[in-house]
């Protein structure tokens, strides 16, 4: 039995191997009628269609699969990078902040320590110079008042021998109240005066019609200021007002 010639037209193209100067028509069958396209490949499309495979594969390795928790593109990611970035940056500006208040506070508090202490230091200073020396004006009171009680008795009985004693007695007292004075230490007024009980002290009362009650009737020690700080307060006898039998009988005690 004779052969059936096979005929080429019913083989696929890709059994054939395409060649830039092969003619695609002598492999689609004479009797078809229709001529077929030109297929040209080149090295060129080859490897630009295999560097655009390479690159797509590798940027689906870089970005991460979708899934919870995880961005699903590259931006979103980068979002929330810099959300978290800036609440950080956040919690440390607040964190500074906090610690500003706190050191604008100490500062306030070391700067009104500093002042109240250089008030103090300057009161104190200031307290130095005016009654550093109160002390010894307390010792020397004593010291005028015998030579007070001795210009009193001398004045009673005054002689010719006693008289120039007596001068020098007084010159020593007027000398001492001259420097009291030159350092702020003055007599505290007491004898006609309306008791103070701040700078007085009473020693006993007098019943008395020609003044008003409660007034200095004796004084019995001199009382002694330093500016306004009081040394020693006067000693003295105030008056009151009579009772009817002592007004009736005119005796005092």
């Amino acid at each position: 039995m004779s052969q059936k010639p096979e005929d080429d037209s019913l083989k696929p193209i890709g059994a054939f191997p395409l060649r830039g100067g092969d003619d695609p028509a002598s492999h689609s069958g004479a009797d078809s009628g229709e001529e077929s396209p030109k297929i040209e490949t080149s090295a060129e499309i080859e490897e630009a269609l295999r560097e655009a495979t390479e690159a797509l594969e590798a940027r689906k390795v870089a970005m991460p699969a979708p899934g919870p928790g995880v961005p699903g593109s590259t931006d979103k990611l980068t979002i929330e990078m810099l959300s978290q970035e800036l609440q950080e940056l956040k919690a440390i500006h607040e964190e500074k902040l906090a610690e500003f208040e706190e050191q604008k506070e100490q500062n306030l508090r070391v700067q009104a320590e500093w002042e109240n202490f250089r008030r103090r230091s300057l009161k104190e200073k200031q307290d130095s110079l005016k009654f550093g020396h109160q002390n010894l004006v307390k010792d020397l009171l004593s010291a005028v008042d015998n030579l007070e009680r001795a210009l009193e008795h001398g004045a009673q009985n005054v002689g010719a021998e006693a008289k120039g004693i007596l001068d020098g007695v007084e010159l020593v007292h007027r000398e001492i109240l001259g420097a009291f004075a030159k350092h702020g230490v003055s007599e505290i007024e007491a004898e006609g005066k309306a008791f103070d009980p701040a700078v007085h002290e009473a020693m006993g009362q007098v019943p008395s019609a020609e003044v008003p009650a409660n007034t200095i009737l004796q004084v019995l020690q001199k009382g002694y200021v330093i500016h306004d700080r009081m040394l020693r307060p006067s000693r003295v006898i105030v008056s009151r007002a009579p009772t009817s039998a002592e007004a009736g009988s005119g005796g005092s005690e």
